[in-house]
């Protein structure tokens, strides 16, 4: 398009001139009316984004869009006249930039810089800072900065962001309830996070912390284990008392503490299938212009402490890269030289832990896609025929066969205004989603709403006669999943649950064994047992000739790995480099890798 017809369509005028004044008349009855003929796609983008609108119409607009570092303060976020100001010959900006660890040497120095009446005015001041930076440094969090933008946080790190708050205030006599806290951490950082704990309850508050994590667990001073299994299958005490008295039991998390279970070292590592994709010079963040080799039909694991750049390596430079190749998706990878081995890869998949959907409609039967088949297997049965059913008619979204009230939710929202949304059951259907006439129609005796009840354990046995929905059932069966409810709502499905559910739904699907599956952090929230089936589920990917990425703090994952990339040796500025690449036993031998000294105790 020429110049002037294309600045016309973006910005509404032919000189593309982006502070066009765009009025419009908000007392008008009907609609926005504008004095502008037309605003140009830019301005309303920008309007859109600014606007207050929803956050899905924000996010859509994002992702037009780009950060860059501002020109006029070079990201230091602050004039030139509040720069000029300077202690020990640093200004504030520079001071945010440090990472924790060179800021509290740089703050443990800072009264030689400064002279006598100076040093009286900062004396309570360098007190309270010095406190806050070693509170923040107990709980594992030296690497990072203090311009770092909250939003590029971790669920874990912010976590600690706010303990260490805690810690700070020396409340007493408080209940702090905590879920999974060592989410994102390694088992480095781990012992920091238990000091810090205890700490908390040392000056005379109660701790209470939801944690699959072992380390954790032994140093508790009382153990609360619910179970026996997961779903309805769960929901009882099974045991409680002080660690040592819980060793002696038989229950499942008594008998992988004890080591009575535990997950097994596979006999030999995989050989993969000879081919390699090759990521030269990364330099995203503070990868420090790193070269990896990605064996292919292999399980990969991605290993290192926090913050030493494992995300950046694969999320925001290996994934946006296999997108753009696979997709021709528009994701801008980081900084890197050059790729290779593309050719070998034909699908990227990467399987976090959001939900499967936001809405009581959804659940897992809709995800995994059977819930069609479902709907066409009970418009096959004679009395839906005569009726004049068409599969429609079983759906939640066609008005004809759904519940009218709550609109085949079986849940009604609430709003509370201020407070977050309450669902109730539907007063009509009591939650059975569907009309009268709809429930009439029965296979083997059961409703439609009947087999949205029943558990994946139960499905599988009930639809052993129909090939094709039994095969795409029981995978879910495969990958630990028997206890959910085909129909349970995808807002009640925890993270691992609803990550097992895609892993579940890909394990259905045909593969072309050339697929590169992405997995960060999958064992967040899960059991030791839950972790076996997690595993399993991953062996029978890789075994079909696909290659699965894993990152992972975890020692039961890493050390069935058959190869591992492990960076380090510290988070921010101290890692980003490669520190080794190899199978387990090999790591083992790594005087550098933080990673090696705890594989020892596992191999």
């Amino acid at each position: 398009m020429p110049k002037k017809a294309l600045n016309l369509v973006l910005y509404g005028d032919e000189s593309g001139d982006t502070t066009l004044d765009v009025e419009f008349d908000e007392s008008a009855s009907v609609g926005q009316i504008y004095a502008a003929d037309y605003e140009g796609i830019v301005p309303a983008l920008k309007r859109w984004f600014s606007g207050g609108t929803t956050d899905a119409l924000r996010e859509w607009v994002e992702r037009y869009m780009e950060l860059k570092t501002c020109e006029t303060c070079g990201g230091a976020r602050l004039r030139k006249e509040s720069l000029w100001f300077r202690v020990g010959e640093k200004n504030i900006a520079e001071l945010s930039a440090m990472n924790l660890n060179r800021l509290m040497d740089w703050f443990g120095g800072v009264e030689k810089k400064l002279n006598s009446k100076q040093n009286i005015i900062a004396k309570d001041v360098l007190k309270e800072i010095r406190e806050r930076l070693q509170f923040l440094s107990d709980v594992g969090l030296t690497y990072l900065t203090l311009d770092r933008s909250s939003r590029t946080l971790s669920g874990g790190e912010s976590q600690r962001i706010r303990l260490a708050t805690q810690i700070g205030s020396q409340l007493q006599g408080i209940t702090y309830i905590l879920d999974e806290p060592s989410i994102g951490l390694h088992q480095r950082d781990n012992q920091r996070l238990i000091v810090a704990l205890k700490n908390l309850r040392d000056i005379g508050n109660s701790v209470l912390v939801v944690e699959h994590d072992k380390d954790i667990m032994l140093a508790a001073d009382y153990l609360v284990d619910i179970g026996p299994k997961a779903g309805f299958h769960g929901g009882r005490v099974v045991a409680q008392g002080r660690p040592p008295a819980l060793l002696k039991l038989d229950t499942l998390t008594s008998s992988y503490l004890n080591g009575h279970r535990r997950i097994e070292i596979p006999a030999e590592r995989r050989k993969g299938n000879g081919k390699t994709l090759e990521l030269k010079g990364s330099k995203g963040n503070n990868l420090k212009n790193v070269d990896t080799k990605f064996p292919l039909g292999k399980l990969i694991v991605v290993t290192g402490v926090s913050g030493s750049g494992k995300s950046t390596l694969i999320n925001e430079t290996l994934y946006p890269i296999l997108s753009k190749h696979a997709y021709n998706s528009r994701v801008t990878p980081l900084e890197f030289k050059s790729v290779k081995g593309l050719e070998n890869i034909d699908k990227v998949i990467e399987i976090d832990q959001s939900p499967i959907g936001r809405t009581p409609r959804s659940n897992p039967a809709t995800y995994c896609g059977f819930f069609t088949d479902i709907r066409t297997l009970f418009s096959s049965v004679p009395e839906a025929k005569i009726r004049g059913y068409n599969a429609g008619r079983f759906s939640f979204n066609v008005k004809s066969g759904r519940c009218d009230v709550c609109e085949g939710g079986g849940m009604r929202v609430i709003e509370m205004n201020f407070l977050p949304d309450v669902y109730v059951h539907c007063e009509k259907c009591n939650g059975r989603r569907y009309n009268r006439e709809t429930l009439e129609i029965r296979y083997k005796g059961k409703s439609i709403s009947d087999v949205l009840d029943m558990t994946v354990d139960e499905a599988v046995e009930f639809f052993q006669a129909v090939p094709y929905l039994y095969r795409k059932i029981k995978v879910l069966q495969e990958v630990g999943l028997g206890y959910i409810t085909l129909g349970q709502s995808a807002v009640t499905l925890s993270g691992g649950e609803a990550q097992r559910v895609k892993l579940g739904t890909e394990l259905g699907k045909k593969d072309t064994g050339k697929t590169f599956y992405i997995l960060d952090e999958p064992t967040t929230g899960l059991h030791f047992e839950d972790i076996r089936h997690l595993l399993d589920v991953l062996n029978k990917l890789v075994d079909r000739g696909n290659t699965v990425l894993v990152i992972e703090h975890n020692m039961d994952v890493i050390k069935v790995a058959d190869h591992i990339i492990d960076l380090g040796p510290e988070g921010g500025d101290g890692g980003g480099r490669i520190l080794f690449e190899g199978t387990p036993e090999e790591l083992v031998k790594n005087k550098e890798s933080f990673t090696a000294k705890f594989l020892k105790d596992e191999l």
